[in-house]
């Protein structure tokens, strides 16, 4: 079944999909933004070479050669490509109990392949992929990588591993179906062994639930679920095995056991409070907020009674705790939750975090650039437009280093090198 799925997902991608052109290409570009300082250097041309940039400089000291080709972005401010490090790619918008139930693994992998696209061409040319069924999130990762479909560069972490009865299990249905998640495992060998199943079948990083959740049936979102020991046990496999690990934890105590234990991230952080907060900092753990997604909800969300209340409690209190977290100086990496609200919209994060987090737009930007890159252990590929890293950039009017909304629309997009959208010149 699975394979007769992906053979659909070619198929329906059967266009030309976008290639590295060969030789040089020069990108005339209007400014150049540095993420590192918020410096915005005017009439920049950056050359690439295959799937990397080889220079950046200034326009007038770069002559074209027989065979270059050149993009003319004079009129835009380039910037880094995007990265979404808390996407669900393989997942829809849509919560009825009914729908989740009949989303096999097949209808995973074909929602995979189109909402790649579209977060690709929403200008995010990378993205960590948290959960999905099936491994269906490392097939679609192979598929990009192979040039078969468009999407943005993946790290997958397969099924999310979680307890009994808890945020990660299939909790909708009753005792006689027998149902049970994918990543379920409890006590400290069933972990492990999960862990090592996870990398066997082609994770990249280990996803787990270390609270209850918000849209999921009969678990409290402020309830730790594993236990230190079993915490401590999968991080240490994961680590030793060289996959990071990332933390969904809403809940205080959980927050801090998963920090203590040596998470590499907390998703969402939802009640985070000071003891958290100090343990994170200690231990340089990233926090992943996952914001708009209430703004979002609180407009347009038609969620079942069942998962209501707990959206508006979460809702309630986590940008006064995450505001907190962000003035006491914890590592923030830009995360959406993609699914939760239509994927595409993943830039909309970064103005809540200037607007109700108080970071500057720098700092927020760099949460989506240089601090997702290193959380991703990406920093020498990308987050930043630099010689040796991939040419993965965007292009956009305005100045998105004073005013992130600009970010909301990206007109151009390349990544590694090809041209994955391309609004500008088209006539």
């Amino acid at each position: 079944m699975f394979r007769n799925c992906l053979c659909i997902i070619l198929l329906a991608a059967s266009y030309a999909l976008a290639q590295t052109p060969a030789g040089r290409t020069l990108i005339r570009a209007g400014h150049v933004v540095d993420v590192r300082t918020g410096q915005e250097a005017a009439d920049q041309t950056i050359v690439v070479e295959g799937e990397k940039i080889s220079s950046i400089g200034a326009t007038a000291g770069i002559a074209a050669q027989p065979g270059d080709r050149e993009i003319d972005l004079h009129g835009y401010t380039v910037l880094p490509g995007l990265i979404d490090v808390h996407t669900h790619l393989t997942m829809e918008t849509n919560f009825d109990p009914y729908h989740e139930l009949s989303t096999d693994v097949a209808r995973e992998a074909l929602n995979g392949a189109r909402f790649a696209k579209i977060t690709l061409e929403a200008g995010f040319t990378s993205a960590r992929n948290v959960g999905a069924s099936g491994y269906s999130d490392v097939a679609l990762r192979d598929y990009i990588n192979a040039g078969l479909l468009p999407g943005p560069h993946l790290l997958v972490s397969g099924p999310a591993i979680g307890i009994t009865g808890g945020h990660c299990d299939d909790n909708l249905l009753p005792s006689s179906f027998h149902l049970i998640g994918d990543g379920v495992a409890d006590g400290v060998a069933a972990v492990q062994h999960k862990v090592r199943e996870n990398i066997k079948y082609g994770s990249d990083l280990i996803k787990i639930c270390a609270t209850g959740g918000v849209l999921s049936r009969g678990d409290d979102p402020q309830a730790s679920q594993f236990t230190f020991e079993e915490l401590k046990a999968i991080v240490t496999d994961a680590h030793r095995l060289g996959r990071k690990v990332a933390a969904h934890a809403h809940g205080a105590q959980g927050i801090l056991w998963a920090t203590q234990a040596g998470v590499d991230s907390i998703e969402h952080g939802s009640y985070i409070d000071a003891d958290a907060i100090g343990a994170m900092k200690a231990h340089g753990t990233y926090l992943v907020p996952t914001l708009y997604l209430a703004d979002w909800m609180a407009a347009n969300g038609h969620l079942p009674a069942l998962y209501q209340q707990k959206m508006l409690d979460v809702s309630a209190v986590m940008r006064v705790n995450q505001r907190r977290a962000v003035e006491a100086g914890v590592k923030i990496a830009l995360g959406t939750d993609a699914a939760v609200y239509p994927h595409g919209l993943n830039a909309h994060e970064l103005e809540v975090y200037v607007t109700e987090l108080g970071m500057s737009p720098l700092a927020a930007l760099q949460s989506a650039t240089i601090n997702a890159a290193d959380l991703m252990g990406w920093k020498d590929r990308t987050g930043a437009l630099e010689a040796g890293k991939w040419a993965d950039l965007i292009a956009v009017q305005g100045d998105p280093v004073a005013d992130v909304r600009i970010l909301q629309h990206v007109p151009f997009v390349m990544k590694a090198g090809a041209v994955a959208k391309d609004e500008i010149h088209i006539h």
